[in-house]
Protein backbone atom coordinates (compact mmCIF):
# COMPACT_ATOMS: atom_id res chain seq x y z
CA UNK A 1 0.00 0.00 0.00
CA UNK A 2 1.65 3.48 -1.15
CA UNK A 3 0.32 6.43 0.98
CA UNK A 4 1.58 9.56 -0.49
CA UNK A 5 -0.12 12.95 0.89
CA UNK A 6 -1.70 13.78 -2.26
CA UNK A 7 -2.78 10.10 -3.27
CA UNK A 8 -3.05 6.61 -2.09
CA UNK A 9 -2.09 3.86 -4.78
CA UNK A 10 -3.57 0.23 -3.44
CA UNK A 11 -0.22 -1.05 -5.12
CA UNK A 12 2.86 1.12 -6.72
CA UNK A 13 2.77 -1.19 -9.86
CA UNK A 14 -0.46 -0.01 -10.90
CA UNK A 15 -0.19 3.23 -9.47
CA UNK A 16 -1.21 6.11 -11.80
CA UNK A 17 0.79 9.43 -11.77
CA UNK A 18 -1.18 11.91 -13.57
CA UNK A 19 -4.25 10.70 -10.68
CA UNK A 20 -1.61 11.81 -7.99
CA UNK A 21 -0.51 14.96 -10.65
CA UNK A 22 -4.56 15.93 -10.28
CA UNK A 23 -4.64 15.64 -6.54
CA UNK A 24 -1.94 17.91 -6.31
CA UNK A 25 -2.91 20.15 -8.10
CA UNK A 26 -6.27 20.55 -7.19
CA UNK A 27 -4.74 20.91 -3.64
CA UNK A 28 -2.78 23.58 -4.81
CA UNK A 29 -5.72 25.29 -5.85
CA UNK A 30 -7.14 25.31 -2.47
CA UNK A 31 -4.26 26.55 -0.82
CA UNK A 32 -2.35 28.71 -3.07
CA UNK A 33 -2.52 31.79 -1.26
CA UNK A 34 -0.92 30.04 1.56
CA UNK A 35 2.08 29.26 -0.35
CA UNK A 36 1.78 32.98 -1.35
CA UNK A 37 1.87 34.43 2.02
CA UNK A 38 4.79 32.70 3.07
CA UNK A 39 6.91 33.63 -0.04
CA UNK A 40 5.44 37.21 0.32
CA UNK A 41 6.77 37.41 4.06
CA UNK A 42 10.29 35.74 3.19
CA UNK A 43 10.93 38.14 0.20
CA UNK A 44 10.02 41.24 2.11
CA UNK A 45 12.34 39.89 4.60
CA UNK A 46 15.01 40.05 2.83
CA UNK A 47 14.34 42.66 0.61
CA UNK A 48 13.57 45.15 3.74
CA UNK A 49 16.94 44.03 5.14
CA UNK A 50 19.03 43.72 2.03
CA UNK A 51 16.92 46.21 -0.62
CA UNK A 52 17.68 49.88 -1.65
CA UNK A 53 16.11 52.77 0.68
CA UNK A 54 16.24 56.61 0.24
CA UNK A 55 18.08 57.75 3.05
CA UNK A 56 16.45 60.49 4.54
CA UNK A 57 17.47 63.33 7.47
CA UNK A 58 17.20 61.62 11.00
CA UNK A 59 15.21 58.11 9.73
CA UNK A 60 18.58 56.73 7.87
CA UNK A 61 18.18 53.25 8.00
CA UNK A 62 15.67 52.98 10.56
CA UNK A 63 13.30 53.77 7.08
CA UNK A 64 13.10 49.60 6.56
CA UNK A 65 11.15 49.16 9.50
CA UNK A 66 8.59 50.71 7.58
CA UNK A 67 8.17 47.01 5.87
CA UNK A 68 7.77 45.88 9.33
CA UNK A 69 5.66 48.34 11.42
CA UNK A 70 3.26 49.73 9.36
CA UNK A 71 2.29 46.62 8.05
CA UNK A 72 1.46 44.89 11.26
CA UNK A 73 -1.30 47.63 11.21
CA UNK A 74 -2.87 46.74 7.91
CA UNK A 75 -2.82 43.05 9.41
CA UNK A 76 -4.20 44.33 12.66
CA UNK A 77 -6.96 46.03 10.94
CA UNK A 78 -7.83 43.54 8.78
CA UNK A 79 -8.60 40.63 11.51
CA UNK A 80 -10.42 43.32 13.88
CA UNK A 81 -12.75 43.83 10.88
CA UNK A 82 -13.09 39.98 10.35
CA UNK A 83 -14.06 39.57 13.91
CA UNK A 84 -16.50 42.39 14.18
CA UNK A 85 -17.80 41.26 11.07
CA UNK A 86 -18.20 37.44 12.42
CA UNK A 87 -19.50 39.41 15.82
CA UNK A 88 -22.43 41.53 13.65
CA UNK A 89 -23.74 37.67 12.25
CA UNK A 90 -23.61 36.06 15.92
CA UNK A 91 -25.94 38.95 16.75
CA UNK A 92 -28.38 38.51 13.69
CA UNK A 93 -27.96 34.62 14.35
CA UNK A 94 -26.78 33.56 17.57
CA UNK A 95 -24.41 30.70 15.87
CA UNK A 96 -21.76 29.24 18.18
CA UNK A 97 -19.04 29.71 14.62
CA UNK A 98 -19.37 33.11 14.60
CA UNK A 99 -18.70 34.04 18.23
CA UNK A 100 -15.69 31.61 17.86
CA UNK A 101 -14.64 33.32 14.69
CA UNK A 102 -14.94 36.54 16.03
CA UNK A 103 -13.47 36.02 19.43
CA UNK A 104 -10.02 34.16 17.51
CA UNK A 105 -9.73 37.17 15.04
CA UNK A 106 -9.72 39.52 17.37
CA UNK A 107 -6.69 37.07 19.53
CA UNK A 108 -4.82 37.13 15.96
CA UNK A 109 -5.49 41.13 15.81
CA UNK A 110 -4.38 41.76 19.11
CA UNK A 111 -1.20 40.07 18.19
CA UNK A 112 -0.38 42.19 15.28
CA UNK A 113 -1.16 45.12 17.01
CA UNK A 114 1.08 44.44 19.76
CA UNK A 115 3.96 43.33 17.36
CA UNK A 116 3.57 46.86 15.97
CA UNK A 117 3.60 48.60 18.86
CA UNK A 118 6.75 46.55 20.01
CA UNK A 119 8.23 47.77 16.67
CA UNK A 120 6.92 51.24 16.64
CA UNK A 121 8.71 51.43 20.10
CA UNK A 122 11.91 50.49 18.45
CA UNK A 123 11.68 52.89 15.61
CA UNK A 124 10.39 55.64 18.12
CA UNK A 125 13.73 55.30 20.21
CA UNK A 126 16.09 55.97 17.29
CA UNK A 127 14.41 58.72 15.39
CA UNK A 128 12.36 60.65 18.68
CA UNK A 129 14.67 59.59 21.43
CA UNK A 130 12.24 57.43 23.33
CA UNK A 131 10.50 54.31 23.39
CA UNK A 132 6.84 56.12 24.33
CA UNK A 133 6.04 59.84 23.84
CA UNK A 134 3.34 61.80 24.30
CA UNK A 135 1.82 61.50 20.74
CA UNK A 136 -1.84 60.72 20.13
CA UNK A 137 -1.42 57.79 17.59
CA UNK A 138 0.93 55.73 20.05
CA UNK A 139 -1.46 56.72 22.90
CA UNK A 140 -4.28 55.60 20.70
CA UNK A 141 -2.89 52.48 19.78
CA UNK A 142 -2.15 51.64 23.63
CA UNK A 143 -5.43 52.82 24.67
CA UNK A 144 -7.32 50.28 21.56
CA UNK A 145 -4.84 47.70 22.77
CA UNK A 146 -6.20 47.91 26.45
CA UNK A 147 -9.89 48.11 24.86
CA UNK A 148 -9.29 44.89 23.37
CA UNK A 149 -7.42 43.12 25.89
CA UNK A 150 -10.45 44.28 28.44
CA UNK A 151 -12.35 41.92 25.73
CA UNK A 152 -11.08 38.77 26.32
CA UNK A 153 -10.99 39.79 30.18
CA UNK A 154 -14.78 40.21 29.49
CA UNK A 155 -15.45 36.91 27.61
CA UNK A 156 -13.49 34.67 30.30
CA UNK A 157 -15.67 36.21 33.21
CA UNK A 158 -19.09 35.36 31.90
CA UNK A 159 -19.21 31.47 32.05
CA UNK A 160 -23.02 31.49 30.05
CA UNK A 161 -22.10 30.62 25.94
CA UNK A 162 -24.64 32.33 25.02
CA UNK A 163 -25.06 35.70 26.99
CA UNK A 164 -21.33 35.72 26.51
CA UNK A 165 -21.27 35.46 22.65
CA UNK A 166 -24.22 38.38 23.19
CA UNK A 167 -22.28 40.68 25.27
CA UNK A 168 -19.21 40.16 24.26
CA UNK A 169 -20.40 40.85 20.08
CA UNK A 170 -21.96 44.40 21.55
CA UNK A 171 -18.33 44.92 22.91
CA UNK A 172 -16.23 44.16 20.03
CA UNK A 173 -18.37 46.15 17.95
CA UNK A 174 -17.61 49.43 20.18
CA UNK A 175 -14.17 48.31 20.49
CA UNK A 176 -13.58 48.44 16.57
CA UNK A 177 -15.13 51.85 16.73
CA UNK A 178 -13.28 53.51 19.25
CA UNK A 179 -10.10 51.70 17.66
CA UNK A 180 -10.51 53.41 14.13
CA UNK A 181 -11.42 56.93 16.61
CA UNK A 182 -8.35 56.63 18.58
CA UNK A 183 -6.01 55.45 15.33
CA UNK A 184 -7.52 56.84 12.76
CA UNK A 185 -9.24 59.72 13.84
CA UNK A 186 -8.44 61.60 16.37
CA UNK A 187 -4.41 61.22 15.59
CA UNK A 188 -4.94 63.51 12.24
CA UNK A 189 -7.02 65.93 14.52
CA UNK A 190 -3.95 67.01 16.78
CA UNK A 191 -0.44 67.41 16.42
CA UNK A 192 1.51 64.06 15.68
CA UNK A 193 5.13 62.84 15.44
CA UNK A 194 3.66 60.28 13.13
CA UNK A 195 3.74 60.84 9.31
CA UNK A 196 0.14 61.73 7.14
CA UNK A 197 -0.93 63.09 10.80
CA UNK A 198 -0.89 66.06 12.51
CA UNK A 199 0.29 68.17 9.24
CA UNK A 200 3.02 66.15 8.60
CA UNK A 201 3.76 64.86 5.29
CA UNK A 202 2.71 61.45 4.80
CA UNK A 203 5.37 58.34 3.96
CA UNK A 204 3.64 57.77 0.11
CA UNK A 205 4.84 61.50 -0.57
CA UNK A 206 7.69 62.03 1.18
CA UNK A 207 10.06 58.47 1.32
CA UNK A 208 7.89 55.50 -0.26
CA UNK A 209 9.78 55.89 -3.38
CA UNK A 210 9.31 53.17 -6.36
CA UNK A 211 12.28 50.99 -4.99
CA UNK A 212 9.89 50.60 -1.21
CA UNK A 213 6.19 50.41 -2.79
CA UNK A 214 6.72 47.05 -4.32
CA UNK A 215 8.27 45.81 -1.00
CA UNK A 216 5.84 47.45 1.08
CA UNK A 217 2.29 46.19 -0.43
CA UNK A 218 3.40 42.58 -0.85
CA UNK A 219 4.30 43.01 2.82
CA UNK A 220 0.92 44.03 3.41
CA UNK A 221 -0.56 41.45 1.79
CA UNK A 222 1.89 38.81 2.53
CA UNK A 223 1.21 39.43 6.54
CA UNK A 224 -2.96 39.86 6.02
CA UNK A 225 -2.90 36.27 4.24
CA UNK A 226 -0.66 34.75 6.75
CA UNK A 227 -2.88 36.34 9.37
CA UNK A 228 -5.96 34.86 8.00
CA UNK A 229 -4.57 31.19 7.93
CA UNK A 230 -3.15 31.48 11.64
CA UNK A 231 -6.78 32.71 12.65
CA UNK A 232 -8.12 29.65 10.19
CA UNK A 233 -5.90 26.60 11.87
CA UNK A 234 -6.63 27.99 15.41
CA UNK A 235 -10.33 28.14 14.28
CA UNK A 236 -10.09 24.24 13.29
CA UNK A 237 -8.27 23.18 16.56
CA UNK A 238 -11.23 25.04 18.38
CA UNK A 239 -13.46 22.49 16.15
CA UNK A 240 -11.62 19.65 17.24
CA UNK A 241 -12.01 20.63 20.82
CA UNK A 242 -15.40 21.43 20.73
CA UNK A 243 -16.16 18.31 18.96
CA UNK A 244 -14.11 16.28 21.56
CA UNK A 245 -15.53 17.57 24.65
CA UNK A 246 -18.96 17.05 23.27
CA UNK A 247 -17.52 13.13 22.42
CA UNK A 248 -16.59 13.31 26.09
CA UNK A 249 -19.93 14.49 27.45
CA UNK A 250 -22.16 11.88 25.67
CA UNK A 251 -19.45 9.11 26.94
CA UNK A 252 -20.10 10.25 30.83
CA UNK A 253 -23.58 10.20 30.52
CA UNK A 254 -23.77 6.46 28.72
CA UNK A 255 -21.36 5.11 31.30
CA UNK A 256 -23.55 6.98 34.50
Amino acid sequence: MLNHPFCVCPNPIFCVPLACIKSVILDLKKHWWKALSVLMITYTLWAGLMGEVPLREILDESIRNLYFHVTMWFAMLLMFIISVVNAVRYLSGSKEKFDARSNIYAETGLVFSLMGLVTGMLWAKYTWGAYFTNDPKLNGAAISILIYAAYFILRGSIKNPDQRGRISAVYNIFAFVLMIVFIQILPRMNDSLHPGNGGNPAFSQYDLDNNMRPVFYTAVVGWMLFGVWMSRIRYRIHVLKMKNETVEDITNEILD
